[in-house]
């Protein structure tokens, strides 16, 4: 165990000590056994005294703990100032099943992070001249475009786009590798689910969608795979060896496995929106990132964008509505004191927390393979061990909904229709004095719309039973969910969506159509996807 950790270990500019300590003692000839050799030198070289007695000790028994308790397989953490990494280290197991252990140059699943690097990707199109943010994203697009079913599609530019203010809704999709179901081309995807369901620009919605057309875009304009352009353009001159948008899942040896909640090996699974899901880095190839993009300029990294244009993709244009706001690929928020910019993720098996504090030069990495918050709690004790006065920011619970009170004008009944890729649904919302809503879908029994509310940003929503009669959702069991927005006193737009959302795996029992060819899957993860479709009512 110490002789793994003395290989792993790594001087402040990122080398293997080893290397270090092989290089200042090459005078003393040959080793029988390199590694033992190494080892035994590491200890009389200064970089190793990281080992013991510094200030994130503590944070090394609370991980321990913390991944015991949790039940969390394991978690990879590193740290840099400046142009130093002060610690990366490795914890649990990344492969349970192969008893391989987590280190910090394993190979984490980022979800959402991937979106910083899917802007960065972007900047480089955009310094060269390629792109032009402020042009209509369709420009760049193929024979599939983005409809605005309301406002207009060229206000959908590429800056918008990347701020999640473009008009596309919430969205996501999932495919198991160990169902039949596989991810349709994008243009597909795009003429199924590329609508704007807002005027572009009246506000912010986070889309996993549009990181999707932003992926999508700079594969067309560069020629390359996105894969492919994130490797040549971002990943190699930036030094992430351990990085990659094209992972194997028949090598699995080099990734953290993700798990359940259960402790249970989720099977390898992808999306439909690479830019928004796709990579996976170890927390010292990130940690790496974060200090590019705090203008270290790394000796070994190539300065693959301008300050200005990393600045471009950090400064905040949209509030998000909680004390964060967007820029293009990152969020910036204020806690103690310190401005903050960073992204997080999560997906099934995936927890991921990258944190910039640029007044302080500091870096912050936690990677973990289960969807728990270990990752932003270890990434606050961090951040707490090295700011002075940082405190991590206490969430008040969140009190209980009162009962829905509708605005005088919303009583009454609406007619109108969802308009599925399928076709059209007719659609009747009854909005009773009571706060209770009817939903009347397609010939279906009428059913309740529960939860309702009015959302801060102005949306009826809620959720209902009901079918959208859509291929893609036959996958899962799924329920409604509702955000439509009056226009006037006649008009309620916005979308319906078939949300299978759900943590856990459950039984098929038979019940979901299987694909012809292919064995019916006898259980399934829960969460796969939500899908919106446009939907418009008028007061009757």
């Amino acid at each position: 165990m110490l002789l793994d950790l003395l290989m792993n270990l790594r001087n402040p500019g990122g080398t293997p000590v080893c290397k270090v300590a092989l290089a200042r003692t090459a005078r003393f000839g040959r080793a029988k056994t390199r590694s033992i050799f190494c080892a035994a030198v590491l200890l009389l070289v200064p970089e190793a005294a990281a080992l013991a007695g510094d200030r994130f000790d503590g944070i090394r028994k609370s991980i321990e703990v913390k991944l015991a308790e949790r039940h969390v397989p394991s978690i990879a953490v590193a740290v840099a100032q400046g142009d130093k990494i002060l610690w990366e280290e490795g914890f649990g197991l990344a492969n349970r099943e192969r008893r391989i252990a987590a280190t910090a140059d394993t190979m984490y699943s980022l979800a959402s992070i991937s979106k910083s690097l899917t802007a960065t990707a972007l900047m480089t199109l955009v310094q060269a001249g390629k792109v032009d943010l402020d042009r209509p994203v369709n420009d760049y697009l193929g024979a599939a475009k983005l409809t605005a079913r309301i406002g207009d599609a060229r206000d959908a530019t590429v800056r918008r786009i990347a701020s999640h203010t473009a008009g596309l809704p919430e969205y996501y999709q999932f495919f198991y590798y160990n169902e039949p179901w596989r991810r349709p081309a994008f243009d597909e995807t795009i003429r199924r689910y590329g609508n704007l369901v807002y005027p572009p620009g009246e506000g912010f919605e986070y889309s996993n969608l549009g990181y999707g057309v932003l992926s999508y875009v700079v594969s067309r304009v560069s020629g390359q795979s996105f894969p492919d352009y994130l490797q040549q353009a971002v990943f190699r001159p930036l030094g992430m060896t351990r990085t990659t948008a094209a992972p194997d899942p028949s090598q699995p040896d080099g990734y953290a496995i993700r798990y359940d909640a259960d402790e249970k090996p989720i099977a390898f699974y992808d999306t439909d929106h690479d830019g928004a899901s796709a990579v996976y880095a170890s927390a010292h190839d990130l940690v790496r990132f974060g200090q590019f993009n705090l203008k270290v300029h790394l000796p070994d990294q190539a300065a693959i964008l301008r300050d200005s244009s990393i600045d471009e993709m950090h400064r905040p244009t949209v509030d998000e509505g909680d004390g964060s706001r967007y820029g293009m690929g990152w969020e910036t928020s204020v806690i103690s004191g310190y401005e903050i910019v960073a992204h997080d993720g999560g997906m099934p098996g995936v927890r991921t927390e990258l944190r910039l504090i640029p007044s302080a030069g500091l870096v912050v990495v936690a990677l973990s393979n289960a969807d728990d918050r270990i990752a932003p709690i270890v990434a606050d004790e961090i951040m707490e061990a090295v700011l002075p006065n940082y405190k991590a920011p206490v969430k008040p619970p969140r009190p209980p909904r009162p009962p829905f009170s509708p605005p005088p004008g919303l009583v009454g009944v609406w007619k109108g229709k969802i308009s599925t890729y399928g076709g059209d649904l007719p659609l009747t919302l009854r909005v009773l004095p009571s706060g209770e809503i009817q939903v009347e879908l397609a010939g279906e029994f009428t059913t309740l719309l529960n939860s309702a509310h009015i959302s801060s940003d102005g949306y009826l929503a809620g959720a209902a039973f009901g079918s959208l009669k859509i291929d893609d959702a036959v996958r899962r069991p799924y329920y409604l969910g509702f955000a439509l927005k009056p226009r006037g006193n006649s008009v309620l737009n916005g979308r319906v969506s078939a949300r299978a959302d759900d943590e856990g795996v459950m039984p098929t029992n038979g019940l979901y159509p299987a694909v012809p060819g292919y064995p019916q899957p006898a259980t399934v993860q829960t969460q796969a996807f939500i899908l919106p479709q446009w939907a418009e009512l008028t007061k009757q």
